[in-house]
């Protein structure tokens, strides 16, 4: 813009003379108090600087843009600790031992960095002249700037008169003219604010509008510059990490510490409870990989008191029995030795294969009402009987349920039901107990057995029954290679044997559990040889042979003492009962027909 226009559009203000006049006075007194007149190169050529700077203006409008400059930094803080601190005075700034304000005091928010200038179309410069504190004028400056340094000393060697309040100056026009902000601090507040330390405030004020104006740039990664963690880390000190991670390995080893705590803690109660016999209770086999021996509550018990009862006065008074003594311990039966036996076998099983499945699996089976099945539950529960399935049938025949429970081998005192099952083709026996007490062994089950009908089938019985000795000789001696049909017994036989190699593979034979006997009438010498070369054949060992051509089995199943022996024949079973044998009686073949 032209000289001749700034000219004429100032003679066009309102009150310009008196303004011009004020500001000519005050430019004299500066002038005569310090001694040194700032200079303007650098300053941004905005309107009245560029007058200034011809001559034709006084220095009047920049140091009032600064003054206006130094109102808006002043309402900016006031507004901002106002909105904190409510309706408290504000204190005034204090300054530290070099003469700078202490900003922490001013508001303990940050200062806004989008402060700007009076007018948009006069940008500031970066190196600007300084007048002295006295004047309440200040601009920025640069650090760099020669001039300003030494402007900045000259200051700070001379003192500074007090200065007088500002006079108040015409409107000036829209274009030029910086809106008016409002005023958080009066005129007589600033002035002895000037007063008190006019150094300290004038290196502030520019402190203050160099900070607000720059604005602050932060270093930031560009995303291809980007690390993972373990190359980031590598750029910390080792004692850094050490430092940030130690709880990390602190924290983990109190958590497997107190896993460790809650381990042993279950262990222990698990040790426990596994010595008490309720819980150290071992879990039954599968039903179709066990041997399943089906008892009935007669042949496992001592039950005849109440079987008298039930034939002499009824049902109901036979119910009426057992409910009143529910609680009285039945005694042991005539399967019961045999019974504990196979619970030491499947001990013994266990631990040499703790996850064996081939097991004895005892099923009491019974006719007797389900109420009686709490007496029955309790004695078996005494005696640390391992019989966890019941068939209580209530008056009906149990024999139906023994192919549905995968029986092998059926234990009656009721001989009517043991024919029963023979004929449904299962393995059954009538139970008998022995006249005499008889100390059994306990950790060795001992079965005997007959030959034939129990092991074998009748077919040589039937020779010896129709043509004598004699042709039964001549018989077993000419079909001697010829292997004998299997019996009812056979079966369970094979399940024993079967159960023996497993002790044998562990390198256990002379300790085996399990003992078997053959205990038969025939002559070793005329027809011994067919039946070793059957058993031979079916893949079958039995420790025992005993030939005894016709002699009483008595005296020889006192030395054996077994468990329980299989015989067919009733006179057999009478003699061994005598001795104190328990006896099992297989109602099978030829002989069954002749004695009915």
């Amino acid at each position: 813009m032209s000289q001749t226009s700034l000219k004429q559009k100032k003679k066009n203000e309102t009150g310009s003379r008196n303004s011009k006049d004020s500001l000519d006075t005050e430019k004299r007194k500066d002038s005569e108090k310090s001694g040194v007149r700032l200079s303007t190169q650098g300053h941004s050529s905005c309107r009245r600087c560029l007058c200034a700077a011809e001559g034709t203006v006084p220095l009047g409008p920049c140091r009032t843009i600064r003054i206006y400059i130094h109102m808006c930094l002043l309402w900016e803080q006031g507004r901002q600790i106002t909105m904190i601190r409510g309706s408290q005075e504000l204190s005034l700034p204090k300054t530290d031992s070099r003469g700078y304000l202490v900003r922490n005091q001013w508001s303990r928010t940050s200062r806004s960095p989008s402060t700007r200038g009076p007018s948009i179309d006069e940008p500031r410069s970066k190196s600007a002249s300084l007048k002295p504190p006295s004047s309440s004028t200040t601009s920025r400056t640069s650090s760099t700037s020669p001039s300003q340094q030494e402007s900045l000393k000259q200051l700070s060697e001379q003192p500074s008169p007090p200065t007088p309040p500002l006079p108040s100056t015409p409107p000036m026009p829209l274009d030029s003219r910086p809106p008016t902000p409002p005023e958080p601090y009066s005129s007589s507040r600033r002035s002895t604010k000037m007063h008190e330390n006019p150094e300290a405030w004038a290196h502030g004020i520019v402190r203050d509008i160099r900070d607000s104006t720059q604005q602050r740039d932060y270093p930031r990664t560009p995303p291809t510059e980007w690390k993972s963690y373990s190359q980031r880390r590598s750029t910390y000190s080792s004692q850094l990490d050490r430092d940030c991670l130690s709880e990390l390995p602190r924290q983990h080893q109190q958590r497997e510490e107190e896993e460790d705590d809650e381990e042993a803690y279950w262990a222990s109660v698990k040790t426990l409870y596994e010595k008490i016999p309720s819980c150290s209770r071992p879990r039954p086999p599968k039903p179709k990989n066990a041997i399943t021996i089906a008892v009935s509550s007669r042949a496992l018990f001592n039950m005849v008191d109440g079987r008298k009862i039930y034939e002499e006065e009824g049902l109901e008074k036979y119910m009426e029995y057992q409910l009143n003594n529910e609680n009285v311990i039945l005694t042991p039966g005539p399967a019961f030795r045999f019974v504990k036996a196979l619970q030491h076998v499947n001990a013994r099983l266990r631990e040499l294969y703790p996850n064996e499945q081939d097991l004895f699996d005892i099923v009491l089976m019974t006719n007797n009402h389900a109420q009686v099945g709490v007496r029955l539950i309790n004695s078996v529960n005494h005696y640390g009987l391992l019989i966890d399935r019941f068939c209580l049938t209530g008056g009906k025949s149990p024999i139906g349920y023994l192919k549905a429970y995968l029986t092998n081998l059926y234990l009656s005192a009721d001989s009517e039901k043991v024919q029963e099952a023979i004929q449904e083709g299962i393995a059954s026996a009538t139970m008998f107990d022995g006249a005499k007490d008889m100390a059994y062994c306990d950790t060795q089950l001992r079965v005997a057995f007959d030959g034939d009908a129990v092991l074998f089938s009748d077919e040589s019985e039937h020779i010896a029954k129709e043509h004598g000795l004699d042709k039964f000789f001549q018989h077993e001696t000419m079909f001697e290679n010829k292997p004998l049909a299997q019996g009812p017994l056979k079966g369970f036989l094979e399940d024993l044997g079967r159960l023996q190699k497993k002790f044998y593979a562990k390198d256990e034979r002379l300790l085996c559990p399990i003992r078997t006997y053959l205990v038969t009438a025939r002559s070793a010498a005329s027809s011994g040889a067919r039946v070793l070369k059957t058993l031979r054949r079916w893949g079958l060992e039995i420790d025992e042979a005993l030939f005894l051509a016709g002699a009483p089995k008595g005296p020889i199943l006192v030395k054996i003492r077994p468990h329980i022996f299989f015989d067919d024949h009733m006179f057999h079973i009478e003699g061994a009962q005598k001795f104190g044998t328990i006896t099992a009686h297989v109602p099978y073949g030829i002989s069954q027909k002749m004695n009915n």
